[in-house]
């Protein structure tokens, strides 16, 4: 029985006048429906060719041929369907279906403000529940009034006008996921933009869901390796951990997330790449690298353009969290990308600001911190009761000369694992990836490296710190002792060590080699514009003559006191090697 209401009026709809019988029988229906006599009052409605549609408050009974048409969609939609079994459903559908007598809520169309919709009539509607308008445009339910509610579209809102109807659907907004979304390029709403077959969603997620409590965690300790020495040496990335990516445009954030996606090949890692609010060219690049690279196979790109509404560049990092997520409940290791989510929360400013919330700071609305939060704070390493599986999210922040102190910077910093942060004046100084050593951290820590990485790395952050120190205090001095002299060389030597190609992401033997060589001072006497070529040559020369060192590292993580040796001793050996072409060929010359 529904709860009875202070006052209720009903109202039939009808091209004909109903008969006393018919009467009698929507009487009966209001008073064993709603505990009490309704009054009822018939009004002729061309419009209906056959049935009736009753209206209770909100309450819409519609028993009209389009009505039973809606109902009949609704419950094919419903259906479990495979592959090979659609025509023997779809006849037991057909034969068992039968209309339900259940109440629709059906609103009115108040005002259409750009991307937001104002809407009477529908009382029980819940917070982030999706509408549907007549037009097929569906909307999501953003604010909640006594006598009102605002809504965010998705479509052209064009199609609507005051006075349409709404309907709800009484499902919240959701994200198909599947196996099939691999390799693929998709919307905000998991439709295909790509040119290709439609994608066989195999269930389907809220993109709203509570991140996994205490209890379901369980100890970030599995490293996620990116490929790139800088980061992996010192601050190392483990699987379930948020590490920010944040700098000033043009500095390199997303040359780091796409050497991480490329670096997971053949590690059975899942890769979602969010794209929002950025040139449809740039992430069709990105797309087209990354399916050069072997990459698309194991990765999904969401991409919410400048081009499309506020509102899908608001869902689009939900959506792709709810995508991870899928695979991260199936016990597999995600890795997520959100770039970036400066553009994102300048999104949901704009829609703030047309839903009429008080702006705050630098024009954004008080939740901005929580919109990130509910979004990061989803990552996790799941308990092994719970499949064991990681979701690890590496969010894109981008900063205004420099400038960390920013509303939107210092929200993501708080609520983040780390961050890298990269700076202006080390990229186009050459130094790419241009990580700033002091500025950057992982909270993480040794917990997310390898026995081997941690071994090797050593003390060079610390060296690193020495050098940058010295720079500064002698870059006002002429004279300096040799050992200063020295020093500086050194830290010169580990900068350049430390500059990296993009697409050409290390695996773990390499860096251990490069680190064992650079930490032992083999390198000291290179010139720096000979250091990429010594490196290059000094890791083939080790993996030709390193026997089983090589394997035993990527396959244990471990660096024993024998395998150092092997590296020291073979490092020398070929800096012998390089050092006698170096002095043949200035004989020459």
């Amino acid at each position: 029985m529904r709860t009875a209401r202070s006052h209720l009026d009903a109202e039939l709809r009808s091209a004909k006048q109903p008969t006393p019988d018919q009467l009698r029988r929507f009487n009966l229906f209001l008073t064993r429906t709603y505990g009490r006599p309704v009054p009822l009052t018939w009004v002729e409605d061309k419009s209906i060719r056959t049935g009736f549609r009753l209206q209770v408050g909100a309450d819409v009974y519609d028993w009209t041929l389009n009505g039973k048409s809606r109902q009949f969609k609704d419950y094919l939609r419903h259906l479990d369907v495979g592959q090979n079994d659609i025509l023997p459903l779809m006849r037991q559908a057909v034969e068992e279906w039968t209309p339900s007598v259940v109440p629709e809520e059906i609103g009115t169309v108040l005002t259409v403000d750009g991307e937001i919709a104002t809407v009477s009539g529908l009382p029980h509607a819940q917070y982030g529940e999706i509408l549907i308008f007549s037009s097929g445009i569906r909307g999501m339910v953003q604010d909640l009034d006594l006598e009102k509610l605002s809504c965010i579209l998705f479509g052209d809102s064009e199609e609507i006008s005051a006075g349409s109807i709404v309907r709800r659907t009484l499902k919240t907004a959701g994200m198909p996921v599947g196996e099939d979304f691999l390799g693929r390029v998709v919307d905000a709403l998991g439709l295909p933009v790509d040119g290709k077959d439609r994608i066989q969603a195999e269930a389907f997620r809220p993109i709203e869901a509570p991140a996994p409590g205490i209890l379901e965690r369980q100890p970030v300790n599995t490293p996620m390796e990116t490929g790139l020495l800088s980061i992996d040496s010192m601050f190392p990335i483990g699987r379930g951990q948020r590490e920010l990516i944040i700098g000033d445009r043009q500095t390199g954030k997303t040359a780091i997330a796409l050497d991480t996606i490329l670096n997971q090949k053949g590690k059975d890692v899942v890769c979602i790449y969010v794209a929002i609010g950025q040139k449809t060219s740039s992430v069709a690049q990105l797309v087209e690298n990354l399916s050069r690279r072997g990459a698309m196979e194991y990765t999904t790109v969401i991409n919410a353009p400048a081009g499309v509404s506020a509102a899908l560049q608001y869902i689009a990092p939900y959506a792709g969290c709810a995508l991870g997520e899928y695979f991260m409940r199936q016990g597999r290791d995600v890795l997520i990308v959100y770039d970036d989510l400066s553009k994102h929360a300048v999104a949901y400013r704009a829609l703030s600001l047309l839903l009429e919330r008080s702006p705050g700071r630098e024009a954004y609305p008080g939740d901005v911190f929580y919109l990130h939060s509910r979004l990061l704070e989803r990552s996790a390493h799941l308990s092994d009761e719970l499949g064991g599986g990681s979701m690890t999210a590496l969010p894109i922040v981008e900063t205004q000369a420099g400038d960390v102190s920013a509303y939107i910077p210092t929200n993501i910093i708080s609520i983040t694992d780390g961050q890298i942060f990269l700076e202006s004046d080390l990229f186009f100084s050459g130094q790419r990836p241009a990580v700033n050593v002091g500025l950057s951290v992982s909270r993480v820590g040794g917990d997310a490296q390898t026995r081997a990485m941690k071994s090797a790395a050593g003390a060079i952050r610390l060296e690193l710190a020495q050098y940058r120190e010295m720079e500064v205090f002698t870059q006002f001095s002429s004279d300096l002792d040799d050992a200063t002299k020295r020093q500086l060389t050194y830290g010169q030597g580990l900068m350049r060590l430390l500059r990296q190609p993009q697409y050409a992401p290390f695996s773990q033997h390499q860096q251990v080699i490069i680190l064992v060589a650079a930490m032992n001072h083999i390198m000291q006497d290179i010139p720096l514009e000979e250091m990429d070529s010594f490196r290059a040559g000094l890791l083939a020369y080790v993996e030709e003559n390193g026997g089983g060192l090589c394997q035993r590292v990527d396959r244990a993580g471990q660096l024993s006191q024998e395998d150092r040796d092997e590296i020291s001793a073979l490092s020398r050996q070929f800096l012998s090697e390089f050092s006698g072409r170096r002095g043949d060929g200035n004989g020459r010359d």
